[in-house]
């Protein structure tokens, strides 16, 4: 949220810097997010006075002015195209080494049509002051020649504040000017609401429909206005705050929901039909909103409609048919309460953020309707003129204060700062708080995040400063500490080295998925978890795999020209537990995508990554996470999103499965606009068993033998379809002391083979003990190989 320095002045009497005031800010719990000073952007500009206008010579739209810049030399001459420039006018001129905002031109002497000219008359859009640019900025007659625009235009800088979700009464300038007053830093005034009286009847009736999310609409008419541009300090303030002006109607709407975090809206009241009703909208129902979009309605919606149909998407967003235009006359204005959760469902459903939204989801001030509303219909009748009605009321807002038995010693007890209860006294009275003798706490109606005495401290202690709560470290027991880390983060720890020591990015994506992407990997059977506040309509389900955020990663990449993609993220997926409750799992994804090795000289053409490569990084970072890698069984069944002939589990037995792992299905590339090839690997870390006796599978620190390795090859006759990795886990086993390793090397089929067999050859690692091998100990060795191997029914070649 922005606003300026004179704006908050409005509502504070202070005589604090800049410095003074952010500083207090950040310490009461409202971050500065920035600080903008508008006037070293108009820095170079100054009032000037034309002197004399003159075609230009060579140039009929052009004109040749000569301007007193004030500084007591001669005039300069200006070449201008402004239709509006004049002898007598004055107006901005930018010299030389001026930098105009709205373009970052600088600005310098230099020939236009043959005729030298010494700067530029500036327009309100090129100094960035609004949108009008039809023709340069027209002072008034008293304006002093020479004067630094800057200072005759009261270039005030403008904060840039974060407001959290819990403050909707700060969402006002007024609010937060209450919070620095309350602190110390100066005297709070409020906005001095006018009595207005009104001289007849409203020109329409208003109600509310029993079921409508709106429990009071407060409203009037105002006859005979004239719209136009609002006042230059209105649309000064309102540029600062980041509005764009549009007309004086719309205008002081926002300007009093800025001022004072309260929305309105303003009805062209020739445009309405029949009396105006807050409802429930019908389900099919559709209103083009303001920003010219067209929304289609359910019957969980509230709008504002008359008998012709909705005009207003109640809270959020007005309706393009009944808006304020040049010719609107007479108006209706509406200033209403509506239930905040109600707001928020509807504006997410809709997709559709506006400045009114925000507040109303929040929470806005249900005792100021009736001030809010003499404050915009005297703001109107002030810019536009008109003859107020009286006003009409539909509802009660729900203004029964919260009463909060609250004890001055917690806030030493829980905020950990000493305030006596003098101070927690005031603190609270000029927050607007009433504390009663025996400390019964009621709290004013806007402070919707007021729950219990906790809340009181939290107000007193801000106030109070949070600059000033000591920093205090926890208690520890002496010696050395113990490790904190659970096993489990450290497993986590050495997968995240080394999935990164093999290449790979690590990246971080959202545990909320669009629900058709979060279908595409549930588990079958099972149900997804839908969030009921989704932050977004494509944010909805919590994700079940963490290989959609990858997949969406690497479509982003592929998108700005990567040739590939090689990424992994350990998170949470999650998934319903059998009892229906929410259950978490730790997992790791890998997605290798697009091109392995790129094109060259050597391998020709680029190759892209296959289930082999998903693979080897299963298996690596399995390893890596203390798994019995030489254990593992290479099963199928990897899912539906896999590749079926191209795609496996890893597993401990036949259902512990640790990992899955191969190329993705073409349907589901093409589910995510994935082109090219795609492989992935899912590890289930929760599935890794832990070492028995404790610890885990995790390899201790490497200590190289004394004695050096001997390898042996093996040939074996097998048959065709048993698969290679029964062989060397077969072989593996047969003597799980000396025999370390084993790898195939060869496969063959052909002349020499009999018909129904492959040759598989074997390079077995054998590791000496204390001793080197004799001739005998490989002999026995070699025969246990080669019996393991005979069990599944490979015979040695000869």
């Amino acid at each position: 949220m922005k606003f300026s320095l004179e704006w908050l002045r409005d509502y504070l009497d202070t005589d604090a810097t800049v410095e003074e005031i952010s500083a207090r800010l950040n310490a009461i719990g409202i971050e500065v997010e920035g600080i903008e000073n508008p006037a070293e952007k108009l820095e170079g500009f100054r009032v000037a006075a034309v002197l004399t206008a003159s075609p230009h010579p060579d140039a009929d739209r052009l004109q040749v002015l000569s301007v007193d810049a004030g500084d007591g030399g001669e005039p300069l001459t200006v070449v201008c195209g402004a239709p509006n420039a004049r002898a007598g006018m004055k107006g901005v001129l930018g010299l030389p080494g001026a930098t105009v905002p709205s373009n970052g031109m600088q600005l310098r002497k230099s020939a236009i049509r043959g005729i030298e000219s010494n700067g530029m008359m500036c327009s309100v859009r090129e100094l960035e002051l609004g949108e009008a640019h039809d023709g340069i900025i027209e002072l008034p007659a008293d304006a002093p020649i020479g004067q630094s625009f800057a200072d005759y235009h009261d270039a005030s800088p403008i904060f840039d504040v974060a407001i959290t979700p819990n403050r909707p009464d700060c969402m006002g300038v007024m609010g937060i000017a209450r919070d620095l007053a309350a602190s110390g830093l100066g005297t709070f005034r409020p906005a001095s609401v006018p009595r207005i009286t009104g001289n007849g009847p409203i020109a329409m009736s208003i109600a509310i429909e029993p079921g409508a999310d709106c429990s009071a609409w407060y409203g009037r008419s105002i006859a005979g206005v004239t719209n136009g541009e609002s006042p230059e300090w209105m649309q000064r303030r309102l540029v600062a705050a980041g509005q764009r002006p549009i007309s004086a109607l719309v205008d002081c709407t926002n300007y009093l929901m800025l001022a004072t975090g309260r929305p309105a809206h303003v009805y062209d009241l020739a445009k309405l039909g029949g009396g105006m009703v807050a409802r429930r909208a019908r389900d099919g129902e559709s209103v083009e909103a303001l920003n010219g979009k067209t929304y289609t309605l359910d019957s969980t919606m509230t709008v504002i409609a008359d008998d012709a149909g909705v005009h207003d998407i109640a809270g959020i967003m007005g309706g393009e048919q009944s808006s304020v235009q040049a010719d609107t006359t007479d108006v209706l204005l509406e200033i209403a309460y509506f239930d905040p959760e109600a707001i928020g469902v509807s504006g997410r459903k809709l997709g559709l953020a506006t400045d009114a939204r925000t507040r109303f989801e929040r929470g806005v001030d249900p005792v100021f309707l009736d001030d809010g509303l003499a404050l915009l219909t005297d703001l109107i009748v002030q810019t536009c003129g008109g003859e107020p009605s009286e006003v009409v009321r539909a509802g009660s807002p729900p203004t029964e204060p919260k009463v909060i038995a609250f004890d001055p010693a917690l806030t030493e007890r829980l905020g950990g700062v000493r305030v006596v209860p003098e101070e927690q006294k005031r603190i609270l009275e000029a927050l607007d708080f009433s504390v009663s003798r025996d400390w019964k706490v009621t709290c004013p109606p806007r402070r919707h995040d007021i729950e219990g005495p906790a809340d009181l401290v939290e107000e007193v202690v801000r106030i109070h400063g949070l600059d000033r709560v000591e920093s205090v470290a926890l208690p520890r027991r002496d010696g050395v500490a113990r490790p904190t880390a659970t096993p489990q983060q450290a497993m986590e720890r050495r997968l995240r080295r080394a999935a990164a020591a093999r290449g790979l990015h690590e990246a971080i994506t959202w545990s909320f998925l669009p629900v058709a992407e979060a279908r595409h990997f549930a588990p079958e059977g099972e149900d997804l978890w839908l969030l009921d506040n989704p932050i977004s309509e494509d944010m909805k389900a919590m994700r079940p795999s963490l290989i959609p955020g990858l997949l969406s990663a690497a479509k982003r990449n592929a998108d700005r020209g990567a040739a590939s993609s090689r990424l992994f993220e350990i998170g949470r997926r999650y998934l319903r537990g059998a009892d229906g409750a929410s259950d978490e799992r730790t997992t790791l994804a890998v997605l290798l995508a697009g091109e392995r090795d790129a094109r060259g000289w050597v391998g020709g053409k680029a190759r892209g990554v296959d289930a082999f490569d998903a693979k080897a990084e299963a298996m690596a970072l399995l390893e890596e996470a203390g798994a019995p890698v030489a254990n593992l069984m290479v099963m199928g069944e990897a899912g539906p999103q896999f590749h079926p002939g191209r795609s496996a589990t890893l597993r401990l037995g036949p259902k512990k499965i640790l990992a899955r792992f191969g190329a993705l299905h073409p349907s589901t590339l093409a589910a995510f606009g994935l082109d090219g090839p795609a492989v992935a690997v899912e590890m289930f870390l929760d599935a890794v068993p832990a070492k028995k006796g404790g610890g885990s599978f995790a390899r201790p620190a490497f200590l190289p033998p004394v004695l050096q390795p001997v390898t042996r090859d093996f040939a074996f006759l097998v048959p065709a379809d048993l698969p290679a990795g029964d062989l060397v886990k077969a072989v593996r086993g047969a003597d799980k002391v000396h025999v370390v390793d084993a790898r195939i090397f060869d496969v063959f089929a052909g002349a020499g083979v009999p018909e129904g067999y492959k040759s598989l050859a074997v390079e077995v690692t054998l590791q000496p003990g204390e001793t080197s091998f004799r001739d005998a100990d490989l002999k026995a060795i070699s025969d246990k190989v080669v019996g393991a191997a005979a069990k599944l029914g490979a015979q040695l070649r000869g």
